[in-house]
């Protein structure tokens, strides 16, 4: 592919007359919203376009393949991944219509609501989406991605809701995307992340959830071994209403950190339940028991807070993250957990999280999708910091901790977890059929590449 340069601006300059929203080139205003969340990564477009309309990423499709350009996309950058010169960026975080119908519970989001925005709009009616572990990230990024929340073993991947897609494909056209007008686009498009071009507005259905049994035990990290021990008997019994994650902490003396845990190595015990929370005190009962908290949050809460349980970091900040996902967690893997990340370790890393999967997540859900590891127990992720002087040493550590829990692992990766461009990455996260069929839709409906760029599959 070409790329436009300054001796030939005009195609940029008739895009942007074209839009309702803006276009932006390197040290123009606007440009600066490229910077993802996750500041560690390389974003240098050609180009940002700020969409104030579908319309706008349409044209912007249309003007890229003209040019020879690519088209990636970005809403809070949570996700993100290297974009060079050679592409269009295309901001959806204008795209902000969000409508309640409360009667269906269902509700139209455009490409830049954020999750917290939905949960504020439908806890009036006593409802809720199924959303992932921070309330501050983007609607259509995490669907697209299949979606592991706070409650997934409980109703499975987040995409299992969606009805329908706005979708902006390879030719630049908007199309409206469900199980019945195109099988095969909706498919991909839960859990294909971008592979088959721009989503713009879902419609999901929303939960009738008001409030549930929720929250965080933090225990001290010199109680690491037991609570992590406790934790992976006590994991293994919990049927689907339950569920449940454990991570070792070293969160930075920071505003906002509570005094207890800031420069602190803890232990956090996630729990959310649905069950009536008599019930599910009674099911935690054995982890409070486990060793003395220095918090304990858990308690009956609005569904509108479930950022409170993982309490994920909202600041942007220059992150890597390494993820494996587990056949079984047995006593051997934990002991591996603990020699690498415990709090004899020096891990370099800010978050390492173990998180319950099965339940709803080993079943197929109501429509196909490409959501690749339902016979994983558990998930593994590493969250470091890439700052002096433990940048190099956290990329380093997250490889190995991967690898030495190589003999428990399935080999798999989940689609937001990690982001990646690299295909030998793209290979974990989906099985070679499903891989293939994926890429072979995205030839068939890109067939010159305008998405080729990002974490996508394509052929070759």
């Amino acid at each position: 592919m070409t790329v436009v340069d300054s001796a030939s601006p005009d195609l940029l300059v008739s895009l942007a007359a074209a839009l309702t929203g803006t276009l932006s080139r390197p040290g123009e205003p606007g440009y600066e919203r490229s910077v993802p969340w996750n500041v560690a990564v390389p974003v240098d477009p050609v180009a940002v376009v700020a969409a104030a309309t579908a319309d706008d990423v349409a044209a912007t499709v249309r003007a890229a393949r003209e040019a020879g350009l690519r088209v990636a996309v970005q809403a809070t950058g949570h996700g993100a991944v290297r974009i060079g010169p050679d592409t269009i960026l295309v901001l959806t975080g204008d795209l902000d219509e969000l409508t309640i119908d409360p009667d269906t519970r269902v509700a139209r989001l455009g490409a830049g609501v954020l999750w917290q925005q939905v949960l504020d709009a439908v806890a009036p009616s006593g409802s809720a989406p199924l959303c992932g572990s921070s309330p501050n990230t983007g609607v259509t990024g995490f669907l697209t991605g299949g979606g592991i929340g706070p409650v997934a073993r409980t109703y499975g991947v987040s995409s299992s809701r969606v009805r329908a897609f706005d979708l902006v494909t390879g030719d630049g056209t908007l199309r409206r995307v469900t199980p019945d007008s195109d099988a095969d686009l909706f498919r991909g498009l839960c859990g294909g992340k971008s592979t088959l071009g721009i989503v713009t507005a879902v419609e999901t259905e929303l939960l009738p959830i008001a409030e549930f049994y929720a929250g965080a035990l933090y225990y001290d990290g010199r109680h690491a071994a037991a609570v992590l021990e406790a934790w992976r008997v006590w994991s293994a019994t919990l049927t689907e209403e339950h569920n449940t994650s454990l991570a070792f902490l070293q969160l930075p003396p920071l505003s906002g950190v509570p005094e207890p845990l800031a420069g602190k190595f803890v232990v956090a015990v996630r729990f959310a339940s649905v069950a009536e929370p008599g019930i599910a005190a009674d099911v935690l009962a054995p982890m409070r028991a486990a060793a003395p908290t220095v918090i304990d949050t858990v308690t009956t809460i609005p569904y509108a807070a479930v950022g409170s349980v993982h309490a994920d970091p909202v600041d942007p900040m220059p992150t890597r993250e390494a993820t494996t996902m587990l056949r079984v967690f047995d006593e051997e893997a934990a002991a591996t957990v603990l020699v690498m990340t415990g709090p004899a370790s020096s891990s370099p890393q800010v978050i390492v999280e173990l998180r319950l999967l099965g339940g709803a997540l080993g079943r197929p859900g109501p429509h196909p999708d490409v959501y690749c590891h339902r016979e994983a127990a558990y998930s593994l992720l590493c969250i470091g910091v890439l700052a002096p002087p433990v940048a190099d040493a956290v990329i380093a550590h997250g490889e190995a901790v991967v690898e030495a829990l190589a003999p428990w692992s399935t080999g798999g990766a989940l689609p937001n977890f990690a982001a990646s461009d690299d295909p030998a990455h793209l290979a974990r996260v989906y099985d070679e059929d499903t891989r293939a069929w994926l890429g072979a839709l995205a030839e068939q409906h890109d067939p010159a590449g305008i998405f080729r760029v990002g974490q996508v599959v394509r052929l070759g």
